[in-house]
């Protein structure tokens, strides 16, 4: 990543650099100090702009395509104009049309809620991480004997997921042990984390008789199958709007931007790298760290908790995209997210 401090630019250079990227960014062509003068306002003489588009271009910041006149930014143009944006956002994103009031406590219709309005405002390929399952808390738990020698178990989450499991004994199950079962285990780990070492603690409680803890112990897969064999959703929308965005000579990297999708472990990594951080972030080309992305860009923000980042907000396109249209999206989806999440998970 370019130091936003590196290389050191005149406040004209950075009008001028900013210029050009906007520009690019509408036109999707070189841009020129003839063009610049005339839209982009600058009231500077279009020899002092070819000028400082030298100057640029020798910072590496801009490159001269073919033999156009004009320029474009190159990666670490981008990356130097998106820093500045980020270092001078407002304390308040902006609203976004999304209107999560009506999904009550369903986490996963308001991600993909969130996903639909991203793509809908940015044309772009919008990502939300759903909350680890293991950050989810246990709201409900029913034990049921179906059948003499059969239990299900009933967990339901916090973010509204429904999970059930069969145990199957050898021996006729007692109704007053599966009833006490049910109670027991409402009691005692209602409001723990499904993956929290406490939750675990209850099911072995040395203060139980060896036949409760017996019994507990054949309903845990109830609490621990869930987790293994469950793999964090990702939620992606805009797929075929995206494709507006792309210019025929970038087909190559949209075919290569499926592709990754589709192992969606890869894209999980790559948010998750991110959630260290409360503030968006921006990932330009080379920062992705696939030769077959070099014309992709990421932007995104985290939500969740005060103390916590449950997930990522983020939006997928080629390099020139509307960064400031980008950014302001995923700030303003994270935002209203991190509001959602307040009322269901404890901090």
């Amino acid at each position: 990543m370019v130091d936003t401090q590196q290389p050191g630019l005149t406040p004209r250079q950075e009008l001028i650099l900013a210029s050009v990227v906007e520009e690019y960014v509408a036109t999707g062509t070189p841009v020129g100090s003839k063009t610049l003068v005339q839209r982009a306002g600058l009231e500077l003489s279009s020899s002092t702009v070819r000028h400082e588009l030298a100057v640029l271009e020798e910072q590496g910041l801009l490159t001269h395509p073919h033999t156009s006149a004009g320029r474009v930014p190159t990666d670490t143009g981008y990356r130097f104009f998106v820093d500045g944006l980020l270092e001078r956002l407002e304390p308040r994103p902006a609203d976004l049309a999304l209107d999560l009031s009506q999904v009550e406590s369903q986490v996963d219709m308001a991600l993909r809620a969130t996903t639909d309005a991203l793509a809908d405002v940015t044309h772009l390929l919008a990502l939300v991480s759903a909350p680890p399952l293991e950050t989810t808390t246990v709201r409900h738990v029913e034990v049921l004997l179906l059948q003499p020698h059969v239990v299900m178990v009933v967990v339901i989450s916090s973010t509204g997921g429904v999970t059930k499991r069969l145990c199957t004994f050898e021996e006729p199950v007692d109704a007053g042990l599966a009833e006490w079962a049910g109670q027991y285990l409402n009691e005692t780990v209602a409001g723990l984390q499904l993956g929290a070492r406490l939750l675990r603690s209850r099911l072995d409680d040395p203060g139980l008789s060896d036949g409760e803890r017996g019994f507990l112990d054949r309903l845990r897969p109830a609490f621990t199958d869930v987790l293994a064999g469950e793999e964090q959703m990702l939620y992606v929308g805009g797929t075929a709007g995206v494709l507006d965005e792309f210019r025929a000579d970038e087909f190559r990297t949209y075919r290569r931007l499926l592709e990754v999708l589709e192992h969606r472990a890869a894209v999980l990594d790559l948010l998750r790298a991110s959630l260290v951080s409360k503030r968006p972030f921006v990932r330009v080309g080379a920062d992705l760290d696939d030769p077959d992305l070099v014309g992709v860009a990421l932007v995104g923000a985290p939500y969740g908790l005060r103390q916590r980042n449950l997930g990522t907000v983020s939006l997928l396109g080629p390099m020139r995209m509307d960064y400031v249209k980008a950014i302001a999206a995923v700030r303003s989806g994270a935002h209203e997210l991190s509001r959602f999440v307040e009322d269901i998970y404890e901090d």
